[in-house]
C-alpha cells in the first residue's frame, strides 16, 4: 500500500475505537496505509517530569498512551499496513498537523481527546475547520445498503465536497444521493415584504437547474455512479439529518455561508456533527484556492 495514509486519532475511548473501525474501512476501500495517532498533551508540561515513575502522572504520560496505541494496532485486521505513533501536543494541533500529509483524517464524535476535560467531539469541530484533507467523523450507524448523501448548495466552495461524495460512492459501489434544499421568501416581521411575484413552481424549477449544474461535471467523471437527485423545500440541517438515517455517509462542504457556530463551522455542518445517524465527512476547499478564499469571506 502506497500513497498518503488514512490518519485516525485514538484516545483509548469507545469513540476512538469507532473512529478506528471507520478508518480501517476507509483504508481498505482506498488501498492506503493507516496511521494511528495518539496526542499526548500532558507531556508538554515540564513541571511533571520529575514525578514518581509509578504514579498517576507517569502512567498518564507513557503507559496509557502506549496501551491505547497497542490496542488500536491489535484491532486492525491483517492485510492493512498500519503504524502507531504517540505525539506531544494538543489533539487539535497534532491532528491538524497530521492532516497536511493525509488522504483522509478520521476522528471520533466523542472521547477523551487525549486528556481529561476535552471531548473528542470538540476536537472534531476544530479540526474540520483547519484540516488539510477531508475529515471523517465517526458517529451513528451507517446503513450498509444506503447511498452516500451529499448536501448541495450550489456554492463554488461546495465543489470539493461533491467530488469527495462521488469518489466515496464509486469506492463503495453505492448510489449518490444529492440533496438540495430551498426555502421560500417569507415575511419575518413588520416591514418585511414578499416579492411582487412569487411562484413556488418557478423557484423550484430554478433550484432544480442549480442542482443539475452542480452535479453535471462530476457525473461525467464518474459515469458509473447512480445519482439520486432530491430537491426539498425545507431547511437544510433538518432535511440532511433525516436523510442520514438511511445513508452510509453524509458529505458536507466546510464553509461559512450558514450562520457560524462557536466552533466556526456553519450551522448545517454543526447540526450534522451532533445529530446525524451515520458518519459525516467535512470537506474544505484546498488552502489558497479561489473557493477557499470565497469560503473565508463569503
Amino acid at each position: 500500500m502506497t500513497g498518503k495514509p488514512i490518519v485516525v486519532g485514538v484516545d483509548g475511548s469507545p469513540g476512538g475505537l469507532r473512529a478506528l473501525d471507520l478508518a480501517v474501512h476507509e483504508a481498505r476501500l482506498r488501498e492506503l496505509p493507516l496511521r494511528v495517532v495518539y496526542a499526548n498533551s500532558w507531556a508538554r508540561h515540564p513541571a511533571w517530569v520529575d514525578t514518581d515513575p509509578h504514579g498517576p502522572v507517569a502512567q498518564r504520560l507513557g503507559i496509557e498512551p502506549r496501551r491505547a496505541v497497542d490496542a488500536a494496532l491489535d484491532r486492525i485486521p491483517a492485510g492493512i499496513t498500519a503504524q502507531g505513533v504517540m505525539l506531544i501536543g494538543s489533539p487539535t494541533s497534532v491532528l491538524v498537523h497530521e492532516s497536511q500529509s493525509a488522504s483522509v483524517l478520521v476522528v471520533g464524535h466523542r472521547g477523551r481527546g487525549g486528556f481529561p476535560g476535552l471531548a473528542l467531539g470538540s476536537v472534531a469541530g476544530k479540526v474540520a475547520i483547519h484540516a488539510g484533507c477531508p475529515v471523517l467523523i465517526a458517529r451513528g450507524q451507517p446503513a450498509p445498503d444506503g447511498p452516500v448523501l451529499v448536501g448541495v448548495d450550489g456554492a463554488p466552495v461546495n465543489e470539493p465536497a461533491i467530488g469527495f461524495g462521488f469518489e466515496e460512492a464509486a469506492l463503495r459501489g453505492a448510489d449518490l444521493a444529492a440533496l438540495h434544499t430551498w426555502v421560500g421568501s417569507a415575511s419575518t416581521g413588520p416591514g418585511d415584504m414578499l416579492p411582487l411575484v412569487y411562484d413556488p413552481a418557478v423557484i423550484e424549477a430554478q433550484e432544480s437547474v442549480l442542482l443539475s449544474d452542480a452535479l453535471a461535471g462530476w457525473q461525467v467523471k464518474y459515469p458509473d455512479v447512480v445519482v439520486r437527485r432530491r430537491l426539498l423545500r425545507s431547511r437544510a440541517a433538518g432535511a440532511l439529518v433525516e436523510a442520514s438515517r438511511h445513508a452510509q455517509l453524509v458529505v458536507l462542504g466546510a464553509h461559512r455561508r450558514n450562520t457560524p457556530t462557536v466552533l466556526g463551522l456553519g450551522s448545517v455542518s454543526h447540526a450534522l456533527m451532533h445529530h446525524a445517524d451515520c458518519p459525516v465527512a467535512i470537506v474544505r476547499p484546498a488552502p489558497g484556492s479561489a473557493a477557499s478564499i470565497r469560503s473565508a469571506y463569503g
